[in-house]
């Protein structure tokens, strides 16, 4: 989800808080959505109910495990036997739970993302794979040892062809103690959210935008054909820095309107290191951020209407930064 706050209430009054194109998305959860939410629901307790009377059972095998194996073998191990077995019990009963939200999250966000005229990709496509791989390329997002890709959507927006998709980057890090054993762990790069955005033509050079100062170095440097931007924006160089190949074509790009509307993605997101590069007939964008199109708690009624209004915001987030982004034009 996204960082800014979420209000409470009715879907009609968060509905009233988006672009107009949401506003009609009232009707089609009653007519299309909550019908086919309150018939999952009753999987949902279902599962619940089932992950309540397994997990009671394996607490009190645990707890008889921990303690009859303590009073006869006299031994703390006896208490991990029973942690294990208690807690798993827990985890056994809440994967039908798990599963049952799984199934419900693809009936919230596929019908919701094709009313936009959005494919959507829960487990992202090869075509995810290899733009991963031009936004690592472009600086966008940290090289990484281990990745996990989810919640794809392709479509176009005002003209121009996008792919969304949301990355969870991990670098293997081994140690080695004064005893010469090793061991490893898996350290978060990066986690968040990645737009690739096809624009009308070829940019004549290459230019990059990031919120924090140190970024490119952390990506790997830019090089010495990279100069700093000459920008007539005194609040938007106090936010951002602009390396370019090219300052004409910066100036171009980065004109008054399209330099507040980055100003408004960091109010909006309160610096969460948001980058872009244009290059090519393409601009690359990432922002380190929270999960999106999460289908909520496990806890509560499925055919609640923050759910998809929940979802609709993230959607009016990612058309958002497509919209900003699309502002840029190459120089002639």
């Amino acid at each position: 989800m996204p960082t800014s706050d979420k209000s409470s209430g009715s879907i009609t009054d968060r509905l009233h808080k988006l672009p107009d194109e949401f506003r009609h998305f009232e009707q089609i959860y009653e007519r299309e959505i909550r019908p086919v939410l309150v018939e999952k629901e009753i999987d949902r307790k279902a599962a619940m109910n089932k992950a309540k009377s397994v997990g009671l059972i394996g607490v009190v095998a645990g707890v008889l495990v921990a303690v009859g194996g303590f009073l006869l073998m006299k031994t703390f191990f006896a208490i991990v036997i029973g942690l294990v077995v208690g807690g798993g019990a827990i985890i056994y009963g809440m994967s039908g739970v798990s599963y049952v939200m799984k199934h419900a999250k693809e009936l919230m966000v596929t019908p919701v993302a094709e009313k936009f005229g959005l494919t959507y990709n829960e487990a992202a496509s090869p075509l995810a794979e290899g733009h991963l791989k031009d936004c690592h390329t472009h600086k966008v997002v940290p090289g990484w040892d281990r990745r996990t890709l989810q919640d794809e959507m392709i479509g176009e927006r005002n003209g121009r062809r996008f792919e969304f998709f949301e990355a969870h980057l991990e670098d293997k890090r081994t140690t080695r103690d004064s005893n010469g054993r090793t061991s490893t762990t898996w350290v978060t790069v990066f986690r968040g959210q990645c737009w690739v955005i096809d624009a009308p033509k070829e940019f004549h050079g290459t230019t990059r935008i990031s919120r924090d100062s140190g970024l490119f170095n952390a990506l790997g440097g830019l090089g010495s054909k990279y100069s700093r931007a000459k920008l007539e924006s005194p609040d938007f160089e106090k936010a951002f820095e602009v390396y370019t190949t090219d300052q004409v074509e910066s100036r171009y790009l980065l004109t008054p309107e399209v330099m507040q509307s980055f100003l408004d993605i960091e109010r909006t997101f309160k610096g969460n290191k948001f980058r872009a590069t244009f290059h090519g007939n393409r601009v690359y964008a990432a922002l380190e951020n929270g999960n999106m199109f999460e289908p909520g708690s496990m806890f509560s009624s499925l055919d609640d209407p923050n759910r998809v209004a929940d979802i609709l915001e993230d959607i009016a987030t990612v058309f958002h930064l497509v919209d900003v982004l699309g502002k840029t034009q190459p120089s002639p």
